[in-house]
């Protein structure tokens, strides 16, 4: 669940450092600003989906990656298709740690003499 989604987020600094390049040519310094601010954002929430705060924080980059389409119109496009990915991320990650505590617990790991 963790790396799922802190792969969604570390991609999504990459889309955002792009979006913030293609409104470079129209938009003003604050609108690039905060493009740039959501791109570090997402960088460093990926090292912090160990507690609950990541997840938060998270959620709400989403939103941000979404309403980011007023600067850069397909980012209301690509910004629901990665907050779909995170809603993904989050699902399939929650029934792979199950499948893997099933596992541990009918195999346990042997000790070492």
């Amino acid at each position: 669940m963790r790396i799922l989604s802190a792969s969604v987020l570390a991609m999504e600094a990459f889309v955002m450092g792009f979006a913030v390049l293609l409104a470079m040519g129209e938009h003003s310094g604050g609108a690039l600003s905060l493009g740039g601010i959501l791109a570090i954002l997402c960088l460093l929430n990926a090292g912090v989906m160990k507690r609950k705060i990541g997840w938060i924080t998270g959620s709400a980059l989403q939103i941000a990656m979404i309403a980011y389409g007023y600067v850069v119109t397909p980012m209301y496009f690509i910004g629901a298709l990665f907050a779909a990915l995170w809603i993904a991320a989050f699902l399939v990650g929650r029934k792979g740690e199950a499948i893997r505590a099933e596992l541990l617990r009918l195999n346990p790991p042997k000790e070492r003499s």
